[in-house]
């Protein structure tokens, strides 16, 4: 396949993706949300709905593959992925990887990251020794500021591992975190800025307020 042709095959798989993460009810725009953090806005992300189907994250996942450059398809020994949502891609990105992959080929493992209140993100002795030596894409539903994906990333460092590249279903294109590898987005959609709750003008204008 030419690159121009390998190109616009991608961009058609993204605009799908978009419009299929509106459909799902999983991007939600142009409503009036509130976030529970103390301010609201116009756009959610309804990660709820995106795993509520295993069949939903199946075709999300195997159309964000599609998208992944073929080395990195061949050379990914680890998909890891924070709990919930990015543990649940991670785990299902890795299984279908190997279904792009010939037999003799090693399998691909998987491992999640746990949360802590007390202590964020942790990995498990266990998976820190099958990530000794291995070449690890990390995996998350959302890219926000990239924190989550650095945090992540130094935790398999640590291990002994290397991130060769990051990917997600939904990047909000508010990353502020170079992780200096690839990252591979399914869909983009920059969202308007968020108001505090008590200079909200959806508030102001008497929108009606949705709550998840």
């Amino acid at each position: 396949m030419k690159i121009e042709e390998l190109m616009d095959r991608r961009a058609q798989i993204r605009e799908k993706a978009l419009k299929d993460l509106q459909h799902s009810e999983v991007l939600m725009l142009n409503g009036h949300f509130d976030y529970g953090n103390g301010y609201h806005g116009r756009v959610y992300v309804n990660a709820h709905q995106l795993f509520r189907h295993p069949s939903t994250i199946w075709r999300f996942a195997q159309d964000l593959i599609d998208l992944l450059p073929a080395d990195l398809v061949q050379q990914t020994e680890v998909v890891a992925g924070p709990v919930t949502g990015g543990a649940l891609l991670a785990h299902t990105i890795a299984g279908l990887l190997d279904s792009r992959r010939s037999l003799t080929h090693p399998p691909c493992s998987f491992a999640p990251f746990n949360y802590e209140a007390a202590g964020g993100f942790t990995l498990r002795p266990f998976y820190r020794r099958e990530l000794k030596g291995k070449r690890v894409l990390l995996a998350d539903d959302v890219r926000n500021t990239g924190e989550t994906f650095a945090k992540c990333a130094a935790l398999v460092q640590d291990a002994g591992g290397t991130v060769v590249a990051t990917a997600e279903i939904y990047d909000r294109c508010e990353a502020i975190v170079d992780l200096k590898v690839p990252n591979i987005a399914l869909s983009e959609y920059r969202a308007p800025e968020n108001y505090t709750a008590a200079t909200c003008p959806l508030c102001k204008a008497g929108m009606e307020i949705t709550i998840f």
